[in-house]
Formats: C-alpha cells, sequence, structure tokens
C-alpha cells in the first residue's frame, strides 16, 4: 500500500513541475519590474492554473498520508534502538539498558567460515619475517 501511495506521490511531484513549467511567465522575477505580479489585480483562472492547484492539492495529501503511514510504522523504534542493537521496551521489562554504548557486534556483517580457522588475535596482515 505504501509503495502504491508513493508511487502516486512521485508521479504527481513530476505532473507539478510539468505544470508549473508550462505556465506563462509573467516576467519580473517575484512579480518586481512592469506591473503585473502579486500585487496587481487577480488574474483570470486557466485550465493549467487550475490543474496545478489540483496537482498541488493531491501532492499535499499524499505526503500526508505517507507521513501518517511512516509513523504508524515507527512504532516506537528509535534509530538509536537499532544502532546498539537493543530491543525497544516491552511488556515484560526487558529492553533498552539507556547506557547509550554503541554495540559494534550489531553493525558487522556476521563472521565467515574463513574468519573461525584465525585466532581472535592474529594480526590482520602476515607479518614480512
Amino acid at each position: 500500500m505504501q509503495n502504491v501511495i508513493l508511487i502516486v506521490h512521485l508521479l504527481l511531484a513530476l505532473a507539478l513541475i510539468g505544470a508549473v513549467l508550462l505556465q506563462r511567465s509573467e516576467g519580473g522575477g517575484l512579480g518586481m519590474g512592469g506591473g503585473g505580479g502579486v500585487m496587481s489585480q487577480r488574474s483570470a483562472a486557466t485550465a493549467l492554473g487550475k490543474v496545478t492547484w489540483l496537482l498541488a492539492i493531491a501532492f499535499i495529501g499524499t505526503s500526508l498520508t505517507l507521513t501518517v503511514l511512516a509513523a504508524q510504522d515507527a512504532s516506537g523504534v528509535s534509530v538509536m534502538d537499532r544502532l546498539t542493537g537493543d530491543a525497544p521496551a516491552t511488556d515484560s521489562g526487558q529492553g533498552s539498558t539507556g547506557t547509550g554504548d554503541l554495540n559494534t557486534d550489531a553493525l558487522l556483517p556476521p563472521p565467515s567460515a574463513e574468519d573461525s580457522t584465525t585466532a581472535p588475535d592474529a594480526p590482520l596482515v602476515p607479518r614480512a619475517d
């Protein structure tokens, strides 16, 4: 579900960029120079302007939907909990110790069969005698 909304969101973003770029330039960046611009009388709403508003509203709607879905998936799990390897607090009372120490074992890949044959204190590079 989240992937479908994300794809729709990306398509809306591309369509919104295209709709904005297709609109006629009023000249004078940020409404400065030569009459017209933001401070002048209201111009007639064109079809492209209405499409731009519709795309913008849909884009904001999908943004909010994705935010709500991401918040539901988070369910109290912190990024720091993932780095330290601590599990989130559960009803059994077990969970984070709160020490803040970085558990590097959680960040390292599992040992391979080659690593198990070497001694733990063996140098990484063979010594040239």
